[in-house]
């Protein structure tokens, strides 16, 4: 072929499946800035095209909309090397011998490096990179390093200068092994990787040469100029495009399905005065945070602490209200106000249709639950009351006995379900509302189940058999609600989790495959209890639950199968309850 023949040139593009091409994971490559003009070393775009990928250059532009456009077309991100970071960003005042900064980059990259992160997007920093992914997620760079080892290099930047030893057990152990040689140049380096990152290689000096994330995440950042060392270094632009792949496969997985969270305590904060429509730190779910973790929906509930002996209902709440029904409805009324103030956004449901429907509108979802049943304040009419305010589960008890029935941390005051119980139950069934058992004893666990006309569900429980703690689920719950057509949502309260430590992702996962394998798909989902104490190390937030359906997908779960756990099974027992009602 000539290679001066445009046509023919052009008549390659259309030799082989053309509908296969394109589809090569998108890797946005921040540009450097000099002299009026942005650029890039070509050792980053031809290392991202030698591993698979599709370079798109990213200039330093730090305008809201232009970075969120940018990030919704890019599946991860390159951070280029180039000058020092303002210390000023940190905290810290400059010292005499800190190099040349970069203005016009700095602020651009610390925004689109944490607003990448929220979005669990994968993520490499390369020299600059490194530091820029530690100042925008809480870290410190050191401004000037002065150790024996020569850490800014006069040869060519493709020679390897010094080794840097690598953690076992890290993501970049994997990639390299225990050692590796590189080619760092640099005055300016991590000194604390910050409370989201491990430092995974130091060179002989103790100088930090690479972190990772420490929550589990993809991403990685490394000191030295991989992009420069060719076939040697390729691995690490390979891990990049892999991790790239995964990440567009669950955003592309989210399009398809209808993902719902059955349990989250939010209301619980509205005493301190949160906006649910703006990133609030003081909670874990909002409307960024749902839109970050591609969350279509969540099961808000209205949470009644049961008073102690000799306590008062009203001694237990922040809001100055003359009783548990009356609070039920202030909560629902604030829910309210928050759907109503972000109308374009969010909506309230009812039933899986109006899920859906809000979906296809582009709007999140919220519904209405009530966990405690003492907000009915034991009259059957305030049953009719709250489906008419549109709940769709009540959690029969909370951490104590009420009149409905014993609670798992209660005293076994009617051993099971009471009497007012049994009717409750019922009444719940005739008009449509689904019975959740999360919290109750192993006694009116099997009662409700016997008294129930309808399948039951337990919004936020996990494997008693992982975890031994009477809020979980034994395998013989667990084999008897499924029998019944019901669900159990793992939930991701570290105490239901893990007995010992700090519990994670793994974790859950452990729980989940868990249920699964006792109870079958069709009977399991997730209840998070966001907001409630739940949220654990790799799911700390709802922005977060993409990971999620990343492990759900490592593990080879088929689509069916993750739309049944991402809230199909639950939303089938909605329907039957609601059609029985």
């Amino acid at each position: 072929m000539n290679r001066f023949d445009l046509s023919e040139q052009f008549s390659t593009v259309y030799s082989h499946d053309f509908a296969a091409k394109g589809h090569r994971p998108v890797i946005g490559i921040t540009g450097n800035y000099g002299d009026t003009t942005c650029k890039l070393g070509e050792g980053y775009y031809k290392q991202i095209v030698r591993a698979g990928g599709t370079p798109l250059i990213i200039p330093p532009v730090a305008d809201e909309e232009t970075i969120l456009a940018t990030l919704n077309r890019i599946d991860a991100l390159l951070l280029s090397g180039g000058a020092d970071i303002n210390p000023l960003y940190c905290g810290e005042e400059p010292v005499s011998k800190l190099g040349g900064i970069n203005a016009e980059r700095d602020l651009p990259e610390l925004l689109i490096t944490r607003l990448a992160a929220n979005r669990q997007m994968p993520i490499l920093g390369i020299c600059r990179g490194i530091q820029t992914l530690s100042v925008a997620l809480g870290g410190k760079v050191q401004q000037h390093i002065d150790t024996p080892i020569k850490h800014s290099q006069d040869a060519e930047r493709s020679e390897p200068t010094h080794s840097v030893t690598i953690e076992k057990d890290s993501t970049l152990y994997n990639i390299f092994g225990d050692e590796v040689y590189v080619n760092s140049f640099h005055h300016q380096a991590v000194s604390d990787p910050g409370a989201h990152f491990r430092v995974a290689a130091r060179a002989k000096d103790g100088i930090i040469e690479a972190i990772e994330s420490s929550e589990g995440k993809p991403i990685l950042g490394v000191q030295w100029h991989p992009e420069c060392m060719g076939e040697d270094q390729l691995p690490l632009f390979e891990w990049l495009i892999g991790q790239a792949r995964n990440y567009r496969q669950a955003q592309r997985l989210h399009d398809r399905i209808l993902s719902l969270d059955t349990h989250c305590d939010t209301p619980m904060f509205f005493p301190q005065d949160v906006d649910f429509g703006r990133r609030d730190e003081k909670i874990l779910v909002d409307l960024p945070k749902m839109t970050e973790g591609r969350l279509d929906a969540t099961i808000m509930v209205c949470y009644l602490p049961q008073p102690k002996q000799g306590e008062t209902f009203q001694q237990n709440v922040s809001f100055d209200v003359s009783g548990p029904k009356a609070y039920a409805d202030l909560i629902f009324d604030k829910i309210g106000q928050i759907v109503e103030k972000n109308a374009d956004a969010v909506a309230l449901a009812r039933t899986p249709d109006e899920l859906w429907q809000n979906k296809r509108a582009g709007k999140k979802s919220i519904m209405l639950g009530i966990e405690n049943g003492l907000a009915l304040e034991g009259n059957l009419q305030n049953i009719r009351h709250f489906h008419e305010r549109g709940i769709v589960y009540i959690t029969l008890c909370h951490n104590g006995d009420n009149d409905i029935c014993d609670s798992a941390r209660g005293s076994q005051t009617h051993n099971g379900v009471s009497a007012f119980g049994e009717k409750v139950i019922r009444e719940m069934n005739r008009l449509g509302i689904m019975v959740d058992l999360s919290h109750a004893h192993e006694k009116s666990f099997y009662d409700a189940l016997d008294i129930s006309e309808t399948p039951i569900v337990c919004s936020h429980s996990s494997a008693r058999a992982l975890c031994d703690h009477p809020r979980n689920l034994t395998d013989d719950q667990m084999r008897a609600l499924a029998r019944k057509g019901g669900v159990c949502q793992i939930t991701l309260y570290h105490g239901f989790l893990l007995k010992e430590g700090e519990a994670t992702i793994l974790d859950a996962m452990r729980h989940l495959d868990h249920a699964i394998q006792v109870m079958g798909i069709d009977h399991v989902g997730l209840g998070t209890d966001f907001d409630g104490d739940g949220g654990i190390r790799g799911l700390a937030d709802a922005s977060e639950l993409t990971l999620f359906t990343r492990q759900l997908l490592a593990r080879r779960y088929s689509e069916q199968d993750i739309q049944k756990i991402w809230g199909g099974n639950f939303l089938r027992v909605m329907q039957s309850v609601q059609r029985n009602g």
